[in-house]
């Protein structure tokens, strides 16, 4: 699947007036941050970050992103910590969440998505491969829905 495409699908699952896709970043690494924000960015998404899970948690009550990407290790709040509070949150809940991790160890992938993830990417990840990845996880994540 060409970039393009990748571009379209994404648009085409999340899309608004103004093809825009909204996706919240969190991750305790400023170098991670700023990769994965300039992708996305590229490819029509509007990017919020924040550096823990505290942080995500405030941004979520401003936006209702189509998509988080959390990292699993960070300080003052992890991601699993996040992601339990955003599953008993009213507005966050039903958010498809994408683990964006460095744990990548055996087991580690099945243990993120029994947690509650609906989908897993392993840093460092691959730039070429990185959307199709988030796209297989949201086609994975819509057809539990159905």
């Amino acid at each position: 699947m060409t970039t393009q495409a990748i571009t379209d699908e994404l648009i085409k699952l999340f899309g608004s007036k103004d093809n825009k896709w909204t996706v919240l970043v969190v991750d305790d690494e400023p170098d991670n941050i700023e990769l994965v924000q300039k992708v996305l960015s590229f490819h029509k998404a509007q990017v919020y970050t924040a550096s823990n899970g505290h942080r995500g948690l405030e941004v979520l009550k401003d936006i209702v992103p189509n998509l988080v990407l959390l990292d699993i290790s960070m300080p003052e709040m992890d991601g699993f910590e996040m992601l339990d509070h955003m599953k008993a949150s009213h507005t966050a809940k039903n958010i498809p969440t994408i683990a964006l991790t460095a744990h990548a160890m055996a087991g580690d992938r099945q243990r993120v998505l029994s947690a509650g993830f609906d989908g897993y990417i392993a840093k460092p990840f691959r730039l070429n491969s990185f959307l199709s990845e988030i796209l297989r996880c949201l086609h994975e994540y819509t057809d539990k829905q159905s």
